[in-house]
């Protein structure tokens, strides 16, 4: 059957990605990758903030403040820079989000996108650890229960983990895609696993046993990323925002758990 899908947002983006619910602040976040803006959208208003370098993604705080990964650190905007990112110029934070316990993931990638560039971190308030490195393009990530899942990519699959109490173990294949290039990722509230298909124009869910379910066709070919927001599903694309009702929901964006208060200036990275 298909589904509506409407126009929830015509931003014009050259790149928007990384949709979260932050449900406390009633707001949609999300950025324009090449832009270097973060989005604010309280359901009426798009607030647009420039942020004066490449942003990969973004999550909400649990003081009401915004952390996002810039090019070369991760900040709070409110509270400066926490911690600069140990890779060269070449390489900038690709996607990221907070597990459970409010712990942020974020991943790399080269500017020329050549394999093996990138790796996946984990910043937990005071120590940024890397998980793995040999990643190309390092995009979705999310969590259900003990289950970490990840995508690579130009791999076209997304992967789960074993994971406690941020740590991970036993990297296995959840599934693999046969339609464009795996993207961004989100859970639904029974655990399904829905894929934005960059070059796909569509989403798609998997049920926890990873079997195809669903998917989504958008009137855009370039689709990045996806989340649940007020019972409908967002999805982004390159250009724009749209919002479908898919028969069931998801939970909002787990917060960043803050960390104290920095001492560095302005949260930019010029």
């Amino acid at each position: 059957m298909r589904v509506s899908v409407d126009l929830l947002l015509g931003a014009e983006c050259l790149l928007a990605e990384g949709p979260r619910w932050d449900a406390a602040g009633r707001r949609l976040l999300f950025v324009d990758i090449e832009r270097g803006e973060l989005h604010s959208f309280d359901g009426s208003q798009d607030t647009v903030l420039q942020l004066g370098a490449m942003v990969g993604a973004c999550a909400p705080a649990d003081d009401g403040d915004v952390l996002v990964a810039l090019a070369d650190r991760l900040a709070l905007l409110d509270g400066g820079t926490l911690v600069e990112f140990p890779w060269p110029a070449d390489v900038r934070a690709n996607d990221g989000a907070c597990d459970d316990e409010g712990r942020f993931w974020v991943g790399s990638m080269a500017l020329d996108e050549r394999p093996g560039a990138g790796a996946l971190y984990r910043w937990d308030g005071a120590e940024l650890v890397e998980q793995f490195d040999g990643v190309t393009i390092s995009n979705g990530i999310a969590w259900w229960g003990d289950r970490m899942y990840y995508v690579d990519t130009p791999t076209n699959r997304i992967d789960v983990f074993s994971c406690d109490d941020g740590e991970i173990a036993n990297r296995r294949t959840f599934v693999t895609i046969d339609r464009g290039s795996t993207d961004g990722i989100c859970i639904d509230d029974d655990g399904g696993v829905w894929v934005a298909l960059h070059g796909g124009g569509a989403v798609q869910r998997f049920t926890p046993d990873g079997v195809l379910d669903r998917t989504v066709e958008l009137p855009e070919e370039l689709v990045t990323a996806c989340c649940f927001y007020e019972g409908s599903l967002v999805v982004t694309t390159r250009g724009h925002v749209y919002a479908t009702d898919v028969g069931v929901g998801g939970p909002p964006a787990q917060p960043f758990r803050s960390a104290a208060p920095s001492d560095a200036g302005p949260t930019s990275a010029r």
